[in-house]
């Protein structure tokens, strides 16, 4: 049984009106709080809100203000600001349909919700919505109401279900236009993309499980604390040896190297794929030879 819903509303497209509950997908479980102590007595650290001239506050004492002028605030309140909202509030009002590369994931704010029929009357509008956005390869920008803000989101089919991301609206992402004077126009010559390409080849996953990869700094911290309940000792662990930078085709030709040794090493599929390239490379090394004396010549002569 899925937990409390975050959210219930309408997925509105048009005249159509899809009824939804969603679930936030961001789980918090897997991390662990840090609390402040007092480094005398190990007491928790207090935060109390208080006023220059009245002290400590409560928090029905405490409003919210703009400071539109250095030390004049003009007082908000939230019902006023609900007032400009319109009444369809309890919805996903979906603006249209776009490719998916259409939005970098750089605009991705890092929430997303599970949403699922509300009730047996949403599921066909649901299914139908789903499965519309699946065979025309497309997801839904829309606008909902989300923690009393209004919040751009998109639609995206994710399995039996559809996921709303919420998106960082345009200004308040920093634009590329003010680092591109840090890449400086660099003359590639054609074995170094030739060798890069090779290296991205053998480097590729073929398995890919995201589940695999496991949040390294919990499990450490999760170490740590555990040895300090256990009274023991925290050895420091020695530092990786710093990258030494050398030469790229150097460097490069050294990572296929080392790239095609992990082939063989794991599956058949992958020691088969890592042979072909052997004897690509066994070929073009027989052919070497030959072409080795007419470079030569030509550099004495000059």
């Amino acid at each position: 049984m899925p937990p409390r819903s975050s959210w219930k509303g309408f997925i509105r497209l048009s005249l159509v009106s899809v009824p939804v509950k969603a679930f936030t997908a961001n789980s918090t479980g897997a991390e662990i709080r840090l609390n402040q102590l007092h480094a005398d007595c190990n007491n928790r650290v207090q935060y109390k809100k208080t006023c220059p001239e009245h002290g400590e506050l409560s928090s029905d004492q405490i409003v919210s203000g703009y400071e539109y002028a250095k030390g004049q605030y003009v007082v908000i309140d939230p019902a006023e600001v609900a007032k400009l909202r319109p009444k369809g509030d309890q919805s996903i009002q979906v603006h249209g349909f776009i490719p998916p590369e259409e939005v970098d994931p750089m605009y991705h704010a890092g929430k997303n919700y599970y949403l699922i029929p509300d009730g047996p009357v949403g599921q066909k509008p649901y299914a139908l919505l789903r499965e519309g956005m699946v065979d025309r390869g497309v997801h839904a920008l829309a606008q909902v109401v989300l923690s009393g803000k209004e919040q751009l989101v998109m639609l995206r089919p994710n399995d039996e279900l559809i996921v709303m991301t919420v998106l960082h609206q345009d200004a308040k992402v920093k634009g590329i236009d003010g680092f591109r004077d840090e890449i400086v126009e660099t003359e590639l010559t054609k074995e170094e993309k030739k060798l890069t390409n090779t290296l991205i080849d053998a480097s590729k996953i073929e398995d890919f499980d995201y589940a695999s990869y496991k949040d390294n700094y919990v499990e450490k911290l999760t170490e740590v604390i555990q040895a300090k309940v256990d009274g023991q000792e925290i050895v420091q662990v020695a530092d990786p040896e710093e990258p030494k930078i050398i030469n790229i085709m150097d460097a490069l030709k050294e990572s296929v190297a080392r790239a095609q040794a992990e082939l063989v090493e794991d599956t058949p599929v992958k020691k088969t794929a890592a042979k072909k390239t052997a004897k690509k490379s066994a070929a073009k090394k027989k052919m070497a030879p030959s072409a080795k004396p007419k470079t030569a010549r030509r550099k004495k002569s000059g």
